[in-house]
């Protein structure tokens, strides 16, 4: 699974329309970049990590770079 999906489906636990409208972006833009098609560019992941650390979830740059736990769902919030 990839960084941005892992951070939307996992983490924040919202649909691509949700994230498309953190981000300002179109909900097809955020298909591409679950796709791996493209990437968010600087202004948009500081957009949707001052929504993760909105929402209490402290941010993981890690996300990006260490493959999802099996069991962890990488540190959402009940």
């Amino acid at each position: 699974m990839g960084p941005m999906i892992r951070i939307r489906k996992e983490v924040l636990r919202i649909s691509q329309a949700q994230m498309a409208a953190v981000a300002g972006v179109s909900q097809g833009t955020v298909s591409k970049w679950e796709a791996g098609e493209l990437e968010p560019d600087r202004d948009q992941l500081a957009k949707i990590r001052s929504f993760v650390t909105a929402r209490g979830i402290e941010w993981r740059d890690s996300w990006f770079f260490d493959p999802a736990p099996a069991s962890d769902n990488a540190g959402a919030v009940s």
